[in-house]
């Protein structure tokens, strides 16, 4: 039976859907892995959004909250806002509380990748303060370390790697992803989901 993989995110301007479609080319690359695309739903209005100058939303299906409970693994993908993750993920986490009463995603590992609005817009901060919705779970949090190797230590452009997860500086619309942050993208998706997969045939 395939490891399932479910990649979770929320994108505005299509830099966190950018990052997840690499990730999820990084999982696929995973034999015996399935990985799925999901979105969370929008809180703001359509006005709201047009007001915004937002691009139209991509067929990508939404995902409802008891639907994590199927997955192995989950990677979960956001714009942060003033530090922490965009409000529309907190909302989606916030109606989770079925499962974690029932305790259904508990041992699940779980990674985070994110795109902020500038170089220190909340790069660092966003993935701590998001671990303590994984924590409520009995998610275990998988952060990508040093594991992409050289490109971690890489200085000659400006880019959003960081340990915790796949990120980039992207988050106000104006840059999409540079190649190596794609790259770190595709090294956590091939990563967790290996993790996931080896979790799985050891219960």
């Amino acid at each position: 039976m395939a490891t399932k993989v479910y990649i979770v995110y929320y994108s505005m301007y299509g830099h966190v859907e950018k990052l997840a479609e690499e990730i999820k080319k990084g999982a696929d690359s995973v034999e015996g892995v399935e990985a799925t695309l999901w979105q969370v739903p929008e809180t703001l209005s359509e006005d709201v959004l047009i007001k915004m100058n937002t691009p139209p939303k991509s067929e990508v299906p939404i995902i409802e909250p008891r639907q994590l409970a199927d997955a192995d693994a989950l990677i979960l993908g956001f714009p942060t806002r003033y530090g922490m993750m965009a409000a529309q993920f907190k909302a989606f986490l916030d109606a989770t509380g079925g499962l974690w009463r029932t305790q259904q995603l508990a041992g699940k590992p779980a990674g985070i990748f994110y795109s902020t609005g500038s170089q220190g817009g909340g790069q660092e901060t966003t993935p701590l303060t998001a671990i303590t919705q994984l924590v409520h779970h009995g998610l275990i949090y998988v952060p990508i370390g040093y594991t992409f190797g050289p490109g971690m230590f890489e200085m000659e452009q400006v880019k959003g790697g960081s340990p915790y997860g796949a990120g980039t500086f992207a988050g106000d619309g104006t840059r999409q992803p540079t190649k190596l942050e794609l790259d770190q993208a595709f090294h956590q998706g091939k990563y967790i989901s290996g993790i996931a997969k080896k979790l799985k045939g050891s219960v």
